[in-house]
């Protein structure tokens, strides 16, 4: 397929979802591809599962710069080098400045273990499970300098049972970040993602995610 759009994901561990969107991106008919996997971890093992397919990879190790603005200066010099035109942060775990996130707003994209707005940070399914909610379940959206804000772009929810505890919870739920991400990267690369103030508009039909269970886009 010509004209796809050019992801570069960041990663600083195993990669999980970076694999739903490396299978994703083999797939003929898929609008996007990884043109670059760049860690802050060296040895991540998300720069192995690229390697295996072939996608270049890059280790920018935040460890060398002496603060966060000559890091990211680094980071995005690398982003660049590889004709970067959306960034998807899949367990990238660095807190990333106003100024990067300016400078890529709207090209930039995460995805959080909940249903945002709620528990944003850490411990998400944890908190979940004190606060008793029904449902949870995981959000893609728009990144903006503030922790887990952003316009949403596509949700998924799942029903807590009344056995779960937090790992039950968290594999359930990591099932759903596999199934909209790659749908996520999907809407966007199609053209189909526009942001209005802090809201992500879905232009086209509905669609829904392969696996995914409730989702607002049916």
């Amino acid at each position: 397929m010509a004209d796809r759009l050019k992801l570069a994901v960041l990663i600083s561990g195993r990669g999980s979802n970076l694999q739903a969107l490396i299978d994703a991106s083999l797939e003929h008919e898929f609008p996007a591809e990884i043109v670059r996997v760049i860690s802050n971890i060296p040895g991540a093992g998300g720069l192995d599962r690229a390697a295996a397919v072939g996608i270049p990879t890059a280790v920018v190790p935040h460890k060398d710069y002496p603060d966060r603005e000559s890091f990211e200066a680094a980071l995005d010099q690398e982003i660049r080098s590889a004709g970067t035109e959306l960034i998807a942060l899949a367990g990238f775990m660095r807190l990333l400045t106003e100024g990067f996130v300016d400078t890529w707003r709207d090209l930039l994209i995460n995805i959080h273990p909940s249903l945002l707005p709620s528990f944003k940070g850490l411990h998400t399914h944890e908190r979940a499970l004190e606060a008793g909610v029904r449902y949870t379940g995981c959000t893609v959206h728009y990144v903006r300098p503030a922790m887990d804000e952003g316009p949403i772009i596509v949700q998924s929810a799942i029903p807590v049972l009344s056995g779960d505890d937090a790992d039950t919870l968290a594999t359930r739920v990591l099932a759903q970040e596999h199934a909209i991400y790659p749908l996520a990267v999907r809407l966007i690369a199609e053209g189909r993602v526009r942001v209005e103030g802090e809201r992500a508009v879905i232009d086209g039909e509905n669609v829904q995610a392969p696996g995914a269970t409730i989702n607002p886009l049916v």
